[in-house]
């Protein structure tokens, strides 16, 4: 049985915070949609928009869901029984869902991430919870990339993390240049990662190798 270690909370949490700003009221949310329903030139009250502002609460509460996660807490506990495990630990492919900050439209894409660990490792699910919190929020691609790789060095202390995301961003394929098609890729490598060329060249090998179905025969 694996023996379960909680970490003990760095002094600095990488939670992205407003203090000192009041949040608005659910009630104040839905008239400001309300205001850019009309600004856009419809009634809000028609039949079709009535609901309108109660919905897209509701889908900002899922789409920014992150505020209210903190990514240190979902990685402090790991696991220490790894019978001397030291290889590089890679997660492909993880759905990524954001919102970029300059327009609040969608990021849509998929992180890579990679880890070698040092003595002790972390449940799969956290990393991809760790994507997922950070994610849910404002940012651009660039300052996501380095949240993630980031926390997962600072908390877990590996030799070394690495972190691709690779994503279509709707602020340049549905408005402005509108160019469909394109993605934009970023990475963070960090520690050996970033040192060392072989294990930088592995893990980029690694999250290129073709995809294959685990269950077939």
């Amino acid at each position: 049985m694996d023996t379960a270690v909680v970490a003990s909370r760095p002094a600095e949490s990488s939670r992205n915070t407003s203090s000192g700003r009041k949040r608005p009221s659910r009630a104040e949310a839905e008239t400001a949609v309300r205001t850019l329903i009309e600004w856009a030139g419809d009634d809000p009250d028609r039949e079709g928009l009535s609901g309108t502002p109660a919905r897209v609460a509701r889908a900002y509460e899922e789409f920014f869901a992150g505020y209210n996660e903190d990514p240190v807490a979902l990685l402090a506990t790991t696991f220490e029984e790894t019978a001397a495990y030291d290889e590089m630990i890679v997660l492909r492919d993880i759905r990524l869902e954001s919102h970029c900050e300059h327009h609040l439209v969608p990021i849509l894409g998929r992180v890579h991430v990679g880890y070698l660990p040092a003595g002790r490792v972390v449940g799969i699910s956290k990393l991809a919870r760790v994507v997922e919190a950070f994610a849910k929020r404002m940012q651009i691609q660039e300052t996501l990339t380095a949240q993630i790789a980031d926390t997962i060095q600072d908390v877990l202390n590996p030799r070394g993390v690495g972190v691709v995301i690779e994503a279509a961003h709707q602020c340049m394929t549905t408005r402005g240049i509108r160019k469909p098609g394109v993605s934009m890729a970023t990475s963070r490598m960090l520690g050996s990662f970033r040192d060392d060329p072989d294990t930088r060249r592995e893990f980029l090998a690694m999250i290129a190798s073709p995809r294959s179905n685990p269950h077939e025969s």
